[in-house]
Formats: C-alpha cells, structure tokens, sequence
C-alpha cells in the first residue's frame, strides 16, 4: 500500500519542521550536510525543504560559505505568537511595576520544548542597564529565570531533564555538578526564587520566581536583572518585589502558594 498524498504532505511539513528547529537550536550558520546527519534525512531532501523555507524569507543563505541561518520572516511569526500569548498581557503591569520600583530590567520568559525563551522586556530610564534578546533560547540548568523553571518542575520532569542535557558551562560559575545543582534547586523552590550573578552570562546579575497555574505548573518566568556589580547589593531588595509580583499573578490563575507540587 503506498503513502496517500496528505500522509505525505504532512511528512513533509513536519520534516520542515524539524529542519527549522535546526536553525533555532544552532549558535550561528548551519549546513546541508549538518542538518542531514542531524535529523538523518538526506541531504537532497534537507536541500529541498532549505530551498523552500528560504523562498518564503524563513531562511537566508550566504553564497560564499554556503551556509544557511534564520531569515526575517521568522521574525513576523515570532511577533505574531508574541501578540497572542496572553500571558504578556497578563504580566506586563506587574513588569512595569517591577521596573519602576527596582530601577532595573523586568523580563519574561516561557518554556519552549526543553528550552527557556525570553518573550518580553521592560527596562529602566538610567543610562547603564541589562537588556535582552528576545526569541533567544538559553538551557534551564543555569541563570536565575531557566532555574526558577526547572525547580518548579515534578520531579520526574526534572530527572527527565538532567538525564538527557549534559551541564555545560556557559561561564566560569556555571553549577556543573549534578548533585550541586539539584540541592540549589531545592534551595530556590525553598525560598521562592533563583539568584544568578554570572552565572549564565558573565557580568549579568538576576533574581527570579514563576508564574503558576492552577496546576501550580510554571507557565513563566518573571526575572529582574542588572550589572552584577550594582545588582550584588540589590537581590534580597529586587527578591521581595519579584516574589511579590509572581504571587499575586500566580493567584490570579488559581495557583495553590505553598502547596505540594
């Protein structure tokens, strides 16, 4: 019996799918023949779907290296999942308000598959202050708000997680060690939220707590940070506001503060 059209259609989609991912997941340029062995397709295929994703402007190639990298029509995707992702609208007040009261940059974040990605930013009127990238993905062993995920996960959700990424280190202080990094984890679900000072970008200082639904799942992360040098002194400060502001947004989406997960 051979395929129907729609069962190849849809296998072709969802091939497309994973060459973007490819895209997503990379630090820079990527090949045909990297994404071939990645995803075990072959390369006249992988060619096939570049070719196609780069006509509709989800991919761009660079002629003397022939190498291929995210194109501006992600951008236009990414800003529509952006507009429609209630929890921004949900949160934006409380950034603002974290902002204001800190003086420092209000960010938020949510899970994509394995991978924390941040989706909003409110930052300060002072001249020396963090930003971020939005739409970049980082692991959720190290900063403050890919921690305040990973802590807040069952607990078969964060063996899961630990048993297939390895613990890389992204700077200097970056916690490695398995056993070291579950007992911070326990520390921060503990105490209500996760510090970094330079731990996943050298310089950077952070606090951050989640935002729970009703299931007391993370849905998102609400994070505060600034130059680690100025922000060393303003975490217990910055702590309070940040879990203050989750709480209530935790609350409104009928989390059980304090509850067994």
């Amino acid at each position: 019996m051979t395929d129907s059209p729609n069962s190849r259609s849809v296998a072709t989609i969802e091939r497309a799918a994973d060459v973007l991912f490819c895209f997503a997941e990379a630090d820079g340029t990527v090949g045909i023949t990297e994404i071939s062995k990645s995803l075990g397709i072959s390369k006249a295929v992988v060619h096939r779907i570049v070719t196609s994703l780069a006509e509709h402007g989800l991919v761009i190639s660079d002629p003397k290296t022939r190498r291929y990298a995210l194109g501006p029509a992600v951008l236009q995707l990414a800003a529509a999942y952006l507009d429609q992702l209630d929890v921004r609208s949900l949160s934006l007040e409380a950034m603002r308000g974290l902002s204001a009261a800190t003086n420092e940059t209000a960010t938020l974040s949510v899970m994509h598959g394995d991978r924390r990605v941040y989706v909003d930013q409110v930052t300060p009127q002072r001249e020396v202050k963090m930003t971020v990238q939005l739409a970049a993905s980082f692991p959720l062993y190290a900063g403050a708000s890919s921690k305040a995920f990973l802590a807040w996960l069952a607990p078969g959700e964060i063996d899961r997680y630990l048993a297939a990424h390895p613990l890389d280190a992204l700077t200097d202080l970056t916690v490695v060690n398995e056993s070291a990094l579950r007992d911070e984890l326990a520390e921060i679900l503990d105490r209500g939220y996760a510090v970094s000072l330079g731990e996943r970008q050298a310089g950077a200082g952070s606090v951050a707590a989640p935002i729970l639904d009703h299931t007391n799942t993370p849905i998102a992360v609400i994070s505060v940070c600034g130059p680690v040098d100025r922000f060393r002194d303003e975490v217990l400060m910055v702590a309070g506001e940040v879990v203050a502001a989750t709480r209530k947004l935790s609350a409104q989406l009928g989390a059980r503060v304090g509850a067994d997960r």
